[in-house]
């Protein structure tokens, strides 16, 4: 049977790291959790409300299967600018399915989105989200360390 590793985190699994970036003053934040090397992946989405991108990538009958990158953003649909800047991010660094000589990397980054418009936090960015900023960071900031509790996207979470 299976035992977890030395600190049990993701990142005691070789090659995963996991970086948080937040905004404390719209109380919300971004996760990523990459890899040096694609990885397979499923989804099963659940809930009355779910919110993401890139999930029917994920499905096993379609061709792709595997992701470069994964983000988990609170800001509902306006967290969905992580995973944009992520996806950018990772194709300047040449991160992705290589289709054409000359194009683009194209990685494949999906992303789930948790309400948090609901907490205390200033939300009015106006048309500047801080998501895609947020994004960046948390890519960024990628490490075997990472802070627990409520960081990244979990910064603004609420129940109830």
């Amino acid at each position: 049977m299976p035992h977890p590793g030395p600190r049990n985190l993701l990142t005691d699994i070789p090659g995963l790291l996991v970086g948080h970036a937040i905004d404390e003053r719209v109380d919300t934040g971004v996760t990523v959790i990459r890899t040096d090397r694609p990885w397979t992946a499923s989804v099963d989405i659940r809930g009355g409300g779910p919110g993401g991108r890139e999930s029917a990538a994920l499905e096993p009958e379609n061709m792709v299967g595997q992701l470069h990158a994964l983000v988990f953003s609170g800001g509902s649909v306006f967290g969905l600018g992580a995973a944009d800047a992520v996806t950018a991010a990772l194709s300047v660094q040449g991160v992705g399915l290589h289709l054409k000589a000359g194009a683009p990397a194209i990685p494949i980054v999906p992303a789930a989105v948790l309400h948090d418009l609901s907490n205390d936090g200033d939300k009015d960015w106006g048309l500047e989200p801080p998501y895609r900023r947020l994004g960046f960071e948390a890519l960024n900031n990628c490490a075997e360390d990472f802070d627990l509790g409520a960081a990244g996207a979990g910064r603004g979470a609420m129940a109830g």
